[in-house]
């Protein structure tokens, strides 16, 4: 008999083929948004949502600088994100009337093919697109595509006073696994405690059946309320 001690291993993963990079070129078309990639063409119709100070509120908790102060300067932003890769960000437009409106961005990063890790974050969701039908609905299409593409882990990640964000990751069917403390200085200067969340391969089909009933036509009335919660259409 062997010596060697039979310490307990992970699970043997079936597939362990790479997943590929997201696409800057692909379109994510839905009911209420399309989400396509990012162009600094849209800097003059978001400056009003996003920009100036009486939009500042919407930086808090960015990474990066503040607030741009002038169209110029969001526009000088927006071609910088349109040239990252890791970031790679969406322009979130919102079918308004028969017309796409842009309306805020979202993105993929600390994006890991090898592993098939991916996270959604940089979420700048202006008043236009709070607590909508078509914020939802842009988290679906990035969901979707992460997991279509072969992900198996799909992490959502927040400053840890950012209630809004925590409680945006627990409707969405995000579960929080834990808050890595002092994780970060902030751009302020400031400590962040930063708490992860997170969705599996292995969960998504309950999510994705939740996320479309949700979204059906059948559960809004005829002023646009929701009659369930997104929460009720999960198993």
């Amino acid at each position: 008999m062997s010596n060697t001690p039979q310490r307990p291993l992970g699970e043997k993963v079936a597939n362990t083929n790479p997943a590929p990079w997201p696409s800057k070129e692909i379109t994510m078309e839905g009911k209420y948004v399309t989400l396509e990639p990012i162009s600094a063409v849209h800097a003059e119709t978001l400056f009003p949502l996003i920009g100036g100070p009486e939009n500042a509120y919407l930086w808090d908790y960015m990474p990066y600088d503040p607030c741009p102060s002038s169209v110029s300067a969001l526009h000088e932003d927006m071609v910088n994100k349109a040239a990252s890769t890791d970031p790679t960000f969406y322009t979130i437009l919102k079918h308004v009337d028969g017309k796409k409106e842009a309306v805020g961005w979202c993105s993929y990063l600390r994006i890991e093919p090898k592993n098939r890790v991916i996270e959604v974050g940089h979420l700048m969701f202006s008043s236009a697109l709070q607590k909508s039908a078509a914020a939802t609905e842009a988290m679906y299409l990035m969901a979707k595509y992460a997991f279509e593409m072969g992900y198996r882990r799909y992490e959502w990640k927040c400053h840890s006073l950012n209630a809004p964000s925590r409680r945006a990751a627990a409707r969405y069917g995000f579960t929080e696994e834990g808050t890595f403390r002092q994780a970060l200085i902030d751009k302020h200067g400031r400590n962040r405690d930063t708490t992860w969340f997170s969705i599996l391969d292995s969960e998504w089909e309950d999510r994705k059946k939740a996320f479309e009933g949700w979204l059906s036509d059948s559960n809004f009335d005829e002023q646009g309320r929701q009659k369930k919660k997104l929460e009720e259409f999960r198993g």
